[in-house]
This record gives structure tokens, sequence and C-alpha cells, in this order.
């Protein structure tokens, strides 16, 4: 065995001496030669093959170690030089459960160790990646998992969560707080009862979990989970791990695999579809990245004068645009749609990707699942060298037809600009928000109803369909909506608060586009008015259980919601020219918007439907024209009781009715 260690570095020695004087310059990014070559590890018991690209390297070693830290590697080994910068090595023995790195020698020195920007299974911290043959990680009946199905995406009701924050509270109850378990663990009550974790979720009707990153990280030291720790994930460092701080042993690198594989069978068999909100417009770490590890500045974009640009405000954006950073970034989603069985992917800052990526990843996650979301933030935090008209911003989501953008049209509309704490919308009692509100309305299509030249962010309507408008009023981002409506309108009551609350999630819930809930939105989540709580500790961000119970009408309030928008698919029309020949609205003024939906539209078992926005602190005497049934006022919906109204109905105070008529 030492003989064979000794020839092994005595041929790395002779290598990199060889090669030392032999950098490989090029004078644009684009100059460097790619490959179509597999870059993923491949095992079988009887050989592992390692692959990575690096054109610049002058040596490549591979590490192995028995243990994912705090070990010396047992061999080192050189990779051999193929084409097009591809550097490879077969070792024909099982090596299973065995730990490696790899490291570049260019510019005549050694970078640091990295587990490579294909590591599909990573030690603690994840600094060392592990071979590991997959299979061993599906939970049983892996193979006859299905992705969830939708007949068009706005059928879709998107819950936004924070795996931690749903079960770190001890009213919880739960087995393993703040992990991939503890989070489908079924039978978990309060102490008064009250459902919580994967429970909860089904009883609100929820269709799809949006999960905040849930990708390997930098933030969280995997070594030390007894000392409470919280960050959101936007520090992206192994993409294509999941976390080990949800799992409850982060050491061996298969068990968090086995446990996040766990989470999407259990929502599977709930009948709910799991989205990953994934981060490639930047790293956690610029000069040692494991992108810069392997190819240094090949994967970044540059400003003109050398430094490093950066449109994520994060201290780097990444280069979509360039073949290899498309390569990865399509290969990486298709990787977690065929491995982990994903129903969907949010892009963090869509903006800083081009538009060629974003439609050609669509399109390879479409052929994998038909029915999976796509859908991103169609800005950037900074500008960019990438030309706008390339960027995949909201304003371009046309030239997308695959995927769907997030409305801040309309959520500033409702409550007011998440950049300003006191400024209002329209259910907190701002004027002139009613554009805002119909643009919503009918998911930021064109509609011939609408002055666009009143809509407060877009000055034209930037979707092909409906569904491509994520319609939401809150997220993980900015204020909760009770907070942001707390500190706006500072005078109001508990009770107008709860109304606003009511209204605003009514006006998403019934609007056309898909339909986004932020988590605990239902039962008025407070983060104590921090707006930006990424790193804040578990007493800000956890889900209190207890205001299930203590606001369980606006719990029930959201349900019933729910349960009314899939019962009634005019409420969720699939093409612009459905919403264009079938909604019309009634009457837009101060702080009152009312349309109709007719023919039955998309097959509804009610032929005309009525809705009525009145943010008024006054009810409102609106006049009818014929005979009426009446499907929501104030808190009651009448899903089979029949009650009737004719030449008018008093709508109360910042509240929703509906009428319909069979």
């Amino acid at each position: 065995m030492k003989v064979n260690k000794i020839l092994s570095f005595l041929f790395l020695f002779m290598f990199i001496n060889a090669c030392s004087n032999k950098t490989t310059l090029f004078s644009s990014f684009n100059d460097y030669p790619t490959t179509n070559k597999k870059l993923w590890l491949t095992y079988t018991k009887q050989a592992t093959t390692f692959t990575i690209w690096s054109p610049r390297a002058n040596a490549v070693k591979l590490h192995l170690y028995k243990t994912g830290n705090d070990t010396k590697a047992y061999e080192s080994l050189a990779l051999h030089i193929d084409e097009n910068g591809v550097w490879f090595k077969t070792i024909h023995k099982d090596l299973v459960g065995v730990y490696y790195t790899y490291q570049i020698y260019i510019d005549g020195k050694w970078l640091n160790e990295t587990p490579g920007i294909y590591a599909k299974a990573v030690g603690v911290n994840g600094n060392r990646a592990m071979i590991l043959n997959m299979e061993t990680t599906n939970p049983k009946e892996w193979e006859n998992d299905n992705y969830v199905v939708l007949q068009s995406p706005n059928d879709a009701v998107i819950y936004e969560l924070h795996i931690r924050d749903l079960t770190i509270q001890k009213e919880a109850n739960s087995t393993y707080p703040g992990k991939y378990l503890g989070l489908v663990e079924s039978g978990t009550k309060t102490e008064q009862n009250v459902s919580t974790a994967i429970d909860h979720i089904k009883e609100m009707g929820i269709t799809h979990v949006h999960l905040l990153p849930t990708f390997d990280h930098y933030s969280i030291d995997e070594t030390q989970l007894e000392t409470p720790q919280f960050n959101w994930g936007y520090d992206p460092k192994n993409y294509n791990v999941p976390e080990g701080s949800f799992a409850t042993n982060p050491f061996d690198a298969s068990v968090r695999i086995k446990e996040f594989k766990t989470l999407v069978k259990a929502f599977h068999d709930a009948g709910i579809g799991v989205i990953l909100d994934v981060v490639y417009n930047h790293t956690g770490k610029t000069e040692n990245s494991n992108f810069n590890l392997e190819n240094p500045g090949y994967y970044y974009r540059f400003n003109n004068d050398g430094s490093y640009s950066d449109a994520a405000a994060c201290g780097n954006e990444t280069a979509s645009e360039r073949t290899m950073m498309q390569k990865f970034m399509i290969e990486s989603v298709k990787y977690w749609t065929e491995e982990y069985h994903l129903d969907g992917f949010r892009f963090d800052l869509m903006g800083i990707h081009d538009i060629n990526t974003m439609n050609s990843l669509a399109t390879a996650v479409k052929n994998l699942n038909p029915n999976a979301l796509i859908y991103g933030e169609g800005w950037t935090a900074g500008d960019s060298p990438l030309p706008e008209n390339k960027r995949a911003l909201k304003k371009h989501t046309k030239q997308m037809p695959q995927i769907a953008a997030f409305s801040d049209d309309l959520r500033d509309g409702i409550k007011g600009s998440v950049f300003d704490d006191k400024s209002t919308g329209f259910v907190s009692g701002a004027k002139n928000k009613e554009a805002s509100i119909k643009f919503g309305v009918v998911g930021a299509i064109h509609h011939p109803q609408i002055d666009y030249n009143k809509v407060n962010y877009s000055n034209k309507p930037w979707a092909n369909k409906p569904w491509q408008a994520i319609n939401y009023v809150s997220c993980h981002d900015n204020h909760t909506l009770f907070d942001k409506l707390k500190i706006s309108k500072p005078g109001a009551s508990e009770i107008e608060i709860k109304a606003m609350h009511k209204l605003a999630i009514a006006i998403v819930l019934t609007a056309q586009g898909t339909p986004f809930l932020h988590a605990g939105s239902e039962m008025m989540r407070t983060k104590f008015g921090e707006h930006n709580s990424y790193k804040s500790p578990d007493a800000i961000n956890q889900i209190n259980w207890n205001l299930k119970l203590k606001n369980a009408d606006v719990v029930t309030y959201f349900q019933n919601l729910i349960k009314l928008r899939k019962a009634h698919p005019a409420f969720r029309m699939y093409s612009a020219k459905e919403v264009q020949e079938n909604l019309r609205f009634l009457k837009s003024e101060d702080g009152l918007v009312a349309y109709q939906i007719k023919n039955s539209a998309n097959n509804d078992s009610w032929a005309t439907i009525l809705v009525i926005y009145n943010a008024n602190t006054k009810p409102v005497n609106y006049t009818l024209n014929s005979n009426w049934n009446v499907g929501v006022l104030e808190d009651t919906f009448y899903f089979d009781d029949v009650e009737k109204v004719n030449h008018k109905i008093i709508v109360p105070a910042i509240s929703m009715v509906i009428l319909y008529q069979k």
C-alpha cells in the first residue's frame, strides 16, 4: 500500500512539474472550451468515475477520506486530462461511503479543496462530497411516488414556508422540531388540541408547499446544532444536496437525502406538491466558492474595472448566459426533479438570469414533469452587466411562456409599498389603488377595462396567460401582512386590522392568477415588526401555534376561501381569452371594486358570479338588477345552504361579498 501511495505522489509531482509552465490563457470567458459530457460522479459497485471541468487547470488532485470531517486524506490521486477542459479518474473498486474532494492547481498554486459543484452527497457542513448509491436513500414505495397533477397552473394554492419555522416552537409538539421529519410528522397537536405541521397544511387545503432554500448553505454550523441557529438559506454552498441542519444526523451524508425524500413522499401521499426555492443567481461566498475553486471567475459576471458585479446585492452574481453555467443550472433542476420528485422551482432574483436560459431550463423540467410550476422574482437587487433586454424580468414574462412571475403590482396595491412602512394600500384605505386591484384580478393580462397608466408598477400587461401572475400579498421578505397593516394603520382597531387581513387574502384567492400564501398568514402571523428576519432567532421566525386558536375565525376564513376556489373553476381560468370574454368590471371607485364572471366560465356550476370588494370603513348599499344567491357574506360561506337577495345588498365595511346565479 505504501509503495502505491509513493508512486501516486511521484506521478503527481512529475505531472505538475511538466505542466506548471503551461497555464492555458483565454482572451475571454466565451473562448473557454465547453463540453456536453456528464460531469456528475458515476458510481457502480465495480467502479467510480470522478469528473470535473477546469480548462485552465495545470493539474487536478482527488483526495479520499474515511469521514466527512476531522480526518486526513488516506489517499490522493491525480486526475487525467481529457478534452475541452475535462479531467477524470476511474477507480475500479466499490467506494461507497468514501468521502472525497477535488483540488485544482492553477497559476502556480493549489486552490482550496472543493467537493465539486456537481456533488450529490456531502458530509457535515458540506466540505467533502461522499460516494453514495442513491437507490439506498429511497423511502418505501418511492418507485410508486408521483408528481402532483394540475389541470392548469393556477389550480395550485402555494404555501411558502421555512422548514424550521413550522415545528420549532414547543407548542408544535414535534418529535423532530425544526427537521424534515418534523414537518411531515402526522398526528401532532398543541395542548389545546390544534393540529400542527403537515396535518395543519392538509386542513387548510393547500396544494403545494414552497420550501425556502433547502439546498446546502453556508450559514448554519451543522456541528453545533445544539445551539439554536437560524437563517433563510439564501447563501448557497452545494446546490444539489439537501441542507444538513434539517436532518437528524448531518454527519452522515445519506441521512439528509433519505429524510428529504421522506418529506417529499409524505406530501405527495397527501396530494400536496413540493416546490424548491433555488438561488442560482449568486453564491454565499465569492473567492472561495465552489465555482471559483474549480474555475476561477468563469461562473460570474464582472464590471468593466474587473470587480465582481453584484445585481444580487450579496457580493456577486452568476453568469447564466455562459455555456457551462447554463448547463449547470439546467442539469441541477433536472436532477432535483428526477432524483427528488419535485413539483417545481421558485427562482430567487430571476431577473439576474437571462431569458434564453430560463426558457431552456423550463422546457427541460417540463419534459420530465409537465405539471411542474416554475416561477420567480422578476427583478434584480441592483444593476447588472447583462443587457436589460436579455434579463428574465417581470416585464419580459411574455417571452417566457412556461414561467410565472410575482405580481408586486397586486401585492403593494393591496397593502401598500414594502419599501415604505407607512404606505397603505386598497384594503387599508389608500386612494387610487383600484386599477392595481383590477390588474391583479385578471392576472396581469390585457383587459380592455383596465387603465394601465394607473397600475402602480406596470404601464402595460406583462403576462400572456393569467396563471403567469403569482398573486400574493406577503412572503418571507418584508413585514408579515399583519405587521404591515399594524404599522401602516396605527390607529386602526383590532377588528379593523382583522377585516383588512381577511379582505387582502380574499382578493388573492379570488383573482385569476396563481395564489401564493405566506405560512402563518392564515393565523395573522407576526414577526413583531421585524421586516428582514433572515437571521433572526426562533422567537421572531417561528410559527406561533397559539395564534391558530386565538384567530380561529381567520383560519376558517382562509380554509373556506381555498375550498371556494377549488370548487369554482371560474376563479382560475387558463387563458387570457377566457378572462377577456367572461370577466367584466361593473364598478371601480374609491375603496370599491366589483366584477362579474359570466357564461359558466371554465365550466363552473355557477352561471354568473358577482364579486364585490369593499375596502371602505362603512358599509356600501350595492344595487342589484335581478335575484341572486349569496355565496359569501362576511364570514359565512354558503356552500350548501341557499340565501337569496334581490334589488340590493349591504356590503359590510372592509369585506368581500360573492353572489351567484345558477
